[in-house]
């Protein structure tokens, strides 16, 4: 994908009604909607239904539909070897989230522009609604300034790169900082 990714990293397996409501979710709020396996989606969502404006000026061709991959990894939803293998080496943050997790969203924007790192953020944050979970974000450079004193910050670690752990609260607070910007 071209755009920024969040991980929601959860604490324990996703029940059947927990799945049903996170395919709901994502259902209701595409336009376009592929789901290649249980858990995978390969999404359309138009801004607007995430609480956003249009913008004004698309690139010529655009709509307002961001393309987005939405998917659940873990045991019993593939991607397990990529899921152990993203979370072999954080006992730091595990130390800093307070669990080892089972499972993992990944939300990844197929663009990167800036409707494109905001939608990434409130469509992670609807998630999280869902399922529960913490949002990893890596930081870049200078957005430990813009992230200080925000509320559902639960941590930040470096385990080789500056990560906040936050709520869905934190997400929609951060986006309406200036200079709000997800790592690509």
């Amino acid at each position: 994908m071209a755009g920024p990714t969040l991980v929601i990293d959860l604490a324990e397996p996703v029940s059947s009604a927990g799945l049903s409501e996170f395919d709901a979710l994502i259902r209701g709020l595409s336009t376009r909607f592929e789901r290649t396996r249980r858990g995978y989606f390969d999404v359309g969502v138009p801004v607007e239904r995430l609480g956003i404006e249009a913008p004004s000026a698309l690139d010529p061709g655009e709509t307002d539909d961001r393309p987005f991959l939405v998917h659940l990894m873990g045991p019993g939803f593939g991607d397990e070897s990529l899921f152990e293998a993203e979370h072999a080496d954080e006992a730091v943050t595990e130390a800093a989230l307070g669990f080892k997790p089972t499972h993992a969203v990944n939300v990844s924007a197929g663009c990167d522009q800036e409707i494109d790192h905001v939608a990434t953020a409130l469509l992670t944050a609807a998630i999280i609604d869902v399922l529960g979970g913490v949002v990893k974000a890596e930081l870049p450079a200078g957005q430990e300034r813009v992230i200080a004193g925000l509320p559902g910050v639960l941590g930040l670690v470096d385990d080789g790169y500056p990560t906040v752990l936050g709520t869905a609260a934190f997400l929609r607070a951060w986006v309406e900082r200036p200079g709000f910007r997800l790592l690509k």
